[in-house]
């Protein structure tokens, strides 16, 4: 059975002086069957995994207020997950089945968000969170700490934590004074078999480092995250000390052993493959945080030279992992045979009725919820063209952001300088409507639970930063056509590390290499002084080092505050009334190729 978190911490001094927990002692060895002619025993069983579930449980977009659906047409959700999970346990059998999770659980939908914030699981009698309540139900026997658990600050994750039937993983999330987890690094379980002693398997938690730095307020001085191939080097053997047959690690943290923070990140934020190549004795790693799909990737351990299988089931309960092993009982012990990996796609179930019976009165109340007219607009605005054009949609986030950080700084040492700000298209699907504007829509502009900043910048620096941001742009010659579709995302780089700066005027020439784009860079009409000094206003992830553009990480913090920004805009819609683009809207950018505009 796993460990809950006091029994965990009451028992892991005595693992970790080299005594195993109680019931942990080897069976003695038996003789080997193989040579007395007899055929070796064997056992199958299979370990399900989840990642990046954000708060889904239903296959609903709360941001559009209807069924859940992208180009390829995946549906997501806990509650299609637990058909899956149904279906394979009943093929392998209940016993020979484990269901654990990569991280990353507790928010990312106005779900989560509802219950983190408007009726908190913190408060006196409050709820039940929904994603405890789902995971409960479909019955999860561990799950690792994703960064995003950290969003809501400690008190809401240790509720949900005292709110879930199964332990929540960190061997890197340790207390910043001690120096000992902060919660359970690992959770043991027995596979009863039907030939002999059962079979031990070991889930190994690790999360990403770089909450300590996107969640510096909520964990400073509280807990410190160390790399997860320390950790794992570290408890490895341990868990094979203890009587470990099989250990597998849940890790929220991609495989490709890159960082998008630069020297921001202390220790690698993708390092999965890292931890399967350096250290010994992992059978299978559960791959989360990077929102990709891998069915089965295997990577060779430097020192043994065995292999090491990965697998990522996208996110937001988009595909269910199947790892399946294949044991042989040899020389008083069970040993892996064979592991291998796939995902199952979870379009090709419906949901699960317990589950949506189960939180079909939360849902209701999200849905009215994010429905509340907040404000009325004047005219419609979307971010189907705000990738290449600079749209009034995004230059709403900008004026609110600019507004906020001016109050702010009113009467202050501060407050005689340029006040700047950035903002990315976070979703091509946002739209502000003609008329009537909801919780919905003004949220639906900034998904993620970033909170404002502002930071102090030369003229230079700011150049520097855009020159970064521009590389965003495929290279295109002058005097072709340029198609939209495959304009953007060069090398990779996602929409949301795309930033456009509003309150300067500036070309983009995407004829010229990247590094060498930026042109008619002016504030107020003028050429930008070098060493001009501005106030940008900056949302925390970008501030903490996300994208690793240039500067922002390393300038001087003037002011921050802990409001997402969203409820900024929510709060600024509200107050308003009426949103017009006539007030705050402008051309401040514009793409070029030898100095003609593209658009």
């Amino acid at each position: 059975m796993p460990l809950n978190r006091r029994t965990f911490l009451e028992r892991s001094a005595a693992a970790g002086a080299g005594v195993a927990i109680a019931g942990s002692a080897a069976v003695p060895a038996a003789a080997d069957e193989r040579a007395s002619g007899r055929p070796p025993k064997r056992y199958s069983f299979t370990v399900m995994g989840t990642t990046d579930l954000h708060g889904n449980v239903f296959n609903w977009d709360y941001f559009t207020d209807k069924e859940f659906d992208d180009k390829a047409h995946n549906d997501v959700g806990l509650a299609k997950i637990s058909t899956l999970v149904n279906r394979i346990r009943e093929e392998k059998g209940r016993r020979n089945t484990l269901l654990i999770d990569a991280g990353d659980t507790i928010q990312g939908t106005q779900l989560s968000y509802y219950y983190a914030k408007v009726d908190p699981i913190t408060a006196e009698r409050g709820p039940v969170h929904p994603m405890a309540q789902a995971m409960n139900a479909i019955d999860y026997d561990a799950a690792a700490l994703g960064n995003h658990e950290f969003n809501y600050g400690i008190p809401v994750l240790r509720k949900f934590e005292e709110q879930c039937r199964f332990p929540l993983l960190g061997a890197n999330a340790l207390d910043a004074k001690t120096l000992r987890p902060a919660f359970a690094p690992y959770s043991m379980h027995r596979m009863s078999t039907p030939c002999g002693r059962d079979v031990k398997v070991a889930v190994l938690g690790l999360t990403n480092p770089g909450i300590a730095i996107w969640d510096k307020a909520n964990v400073q001085g509280k807990m410190v995250f160390p790399g997860l191939e320390e950790q794992a080097a570290k408890w490895v053997p341990k868990l094979r000390s203890m009587g470990a047959d099989v250990v597998i690690v849940s890790a929220h943290s991609g495989s490709s052993g890159t960082s998008s923070y630069g020297d921001q990140l202390p220790h690698i934020e993708n390092a999965a493959g890292l931890v399967a190549e350096q250290v010994p004795g992992i059978d299978a790693i559960l791959v989360g945080h990077a929102h990709t799909e891998i069915a089965e990737y295997f990577v060779t351990n430097k020192e043994t030279g065995a292999k090491v299988v990965l697998s990522e089931p996208l996110k937001w309960g988009q595909r269910l992992t199947l790892f399946d092993f294949d044991l042989v009982w040899s020389k008083g012990r069970w040993t892996v045979e064979k592991v291998g990996a796939q995902v199952l796609n979870s379009n090709t179930v419906e949901e699960d009725p317990k589950i949506t019976r189960l939180l079909g009165d939360e849902h209701k109340k999200v849905v009215a919820y994010v429905n509340q007219v907040i404000g009325t607009s004047v005219t419609a605005m979307t971010t189907a063209d705000a990738p290449w054009k600079d749209e009034p949609i995004i230059d709403l986030i900008n004026h609110v952001q600019q507004e906020t950080v001016k109050a702010a700084l009113a009467g202050g040492q501060w407050a005689a300088l340029p006040v700047l700000s950035q903002a990315s298209c976070f979703s091509r699907t946002a739209a502000i409507p003609a008329g009537n504007v909801t919780i919905k829509d003004a949220a639906g502009l900034y998904p993620f639970e970033n909170t404002l900043e502002a930071r102090l910048l030369t003229g230079a620096q700011l150049k520097d930063y855009l020159e970064f941001s521009a590389r965003y742009y495929v290279q295109t010659p002058a005097g072709g056509p340029v198609d939209t579709a495959k304009l953007t995302n060069a090398d990779n780089t996602p929409d949301y590390n795309y930033d456009a700066i509003s309150g300067l005027t500036y070309e983009i020439d995407i004829a010229k290499p990247a590094g060498s784009r930026i042109a008619a860079l002016s504030f107020d009409g003028e050429p930008i002084d070098p060493a001009a000094q501005f106030v940008l206003a900056v949302n925390n992830y970008r501030a903490s080092g996300g994208g690793n553009f240039p500067h922002v990480a390393g300038s001087q913090q003037l002011w921050a505050n802990s409001e997402e920004i969203r409820n900024t805009i929510i709060s600024w819609v509200t107050a308003k009334g009426t949103v017009d683009p006539a007030q705050f809207a402008s051309v401040g950018w514009k793409l070029t190729r030898e100095g003609t505009p593209v658009f």
